[in-house]
């Protein structure tokens, strides 16, 4: 089980991500292309993702933005479709 703080850390790192590439995930809800529960589940698929460090590097190198999402990223998939969407 994780804490809070993990949640937190992770919640950081979906935003993040989200704003390098573009995404304004609070748009996104608001357009209702993003559920509660899916903002929820992508979050939680970050906690289990065991390249953090490497997302933290990546955003570090990527400061201007980034085309996408990289490829060990568990939310590439959906990132990138709301990217592009």
């Amino acid at each position: 089980m994780f804490g809070f703080k993990k949640l937190d850390e992770h919640a950081e790192l979906v935003t993040r991500m989200a704003d390098t590439l573009g995404v304004d995930l609070a748009e996104e809800a608001q357009r209702g292309h993003m559920r509660p529960e899916q903002m929820r589940n992508t979050v939680l698929r970050c906690v289990g993702c065991l390249q953090a460090g490497a997302c933290r590097d990546f955003l570090a190198e990527h400061v201007d933005g980034a085309d996408a999402a990289p490829a060990y990223c568990r939310n590439k998939d959906l990132l990138d479709s709301l990217r592009v969407g």
